[in-house]
């Protein structure tokens, strides 16, 4: 019976990868497609990746979003990890129900009321106090730090909660300010969710399509705004190249990290006990 269930799961398993990751591998496949009609094999070729480089609209759009999803990412992660430490390690005081309600309605907040809310704030900002001037690369970026922090709070309270206090107690017997402890003994242990909330904020700003398409003006075009309008009048193989690059970027990036968690893991494993 163990065998049949064990059977059984690694099909399941298999099955789940395939769904998962087969779209991904025929997207991979068909950017080497000779054919214009991303439908149609003709053959293998790598035009479409000269033709890439060739098309300032979408690498323009590219790079802004890759700018806007670095900052936003980073200032989410200092952000959210400031948060965390207010929910799990302030105690209790008054407000804070609310305080952590409000850092992570975000999470279940529909991208189109947030958006829109963000739109009206900014206009109304700029007729008050002339701040924005207009919408563009700082708006779009003020919106993604704004719903990125709730993911990356979520990530590193559940991490703070996990970790031993008693390492942080040792610290502070032994004299050293709370700075200290912090950057010497906390940051070290929730290193490895504090990258994968940065990876995590990361993607959801680089993706983010409906948001981004309230708070932006002419010239913020970002690449999920340039991918939609093209696949809306025809989609080509040049987003396929563009695509493949995307799924390389992210799959360095995901092993970089695991990578980094593990090696994390293992010093803390490895780390001499006071009977040695």
């Amino acid at each position: 019976m163990g065998k049949k269930v064990s059977s059984l799961g690694k099909t399941y398993l298999t099955l789940g990868f395939i769904f998962l990751y087969l779209p991904i591998l025929i997207l991979i496949i068909f950017s080497f497609n000779e054919s214009k009609l991303v439908t149609v094999w003709g053959g293998f070729s790598t035009k479409w990746y000269g033709e890439l480089l060739k098309d300032k609209q979408m690498l323009g759009a590219a790079w802004m979003s890759f700018k806007i999803a670095f900052l936003a990412a980073s200032s989410a992660v200092v952000l959210g990890t400031m948060a965390s430490i207010v929910m799990v390690r302030m105690g209790k005081f008054k407000g804070k129900a609310a305080f952590a309600s409000m850092i992570t309605a975000p999470l279940v907040m529909p991208e189109v009321i947030t958006g829109l809310s963000l739109l009206l704030l900014f206009v109304a900002m700029a007729q008050t106090i002339g701040w924005p001037a207009g919408r563009g690369m700082l708006t779009i970026l003020i919106a993604h730090v704004t719903f990125c922090t709730a993911f990356v709070a979520v990530v590193v309270s559940s991490r703070l909660r996990e970790m031993d206090v008693s390492l942080e107690e040792a610290a502070r017997d032994l004299g050293a300010p709370p700075w200290k402890v912090f950057f010497l003994v906390t940051l070290p242990i929730i290193a490895p969710a504090l990258v994968s909330g940065w990876l995590l904020a990361f993607t959801l700003s680089l993706d983010d399509l409906v948001i981004a398409s309230f708070v932006s003006g002419p010239g913020s075009t970002t690449l999920p705004m340039v991918v939609y309008s093209s696949v809306r009048l025809g989609l080509s193989p040049k987003i396929n190249a563009l695509a493949t690059i995307i799924v390389l970027l992210a799959t360095t990036g995901v092993l970089t990290a695991w990578w980094l968690a593990r090696r994390v893991e293992t010093q803390s494993v490895n780390l001499p006990t006071g009977d040695s």
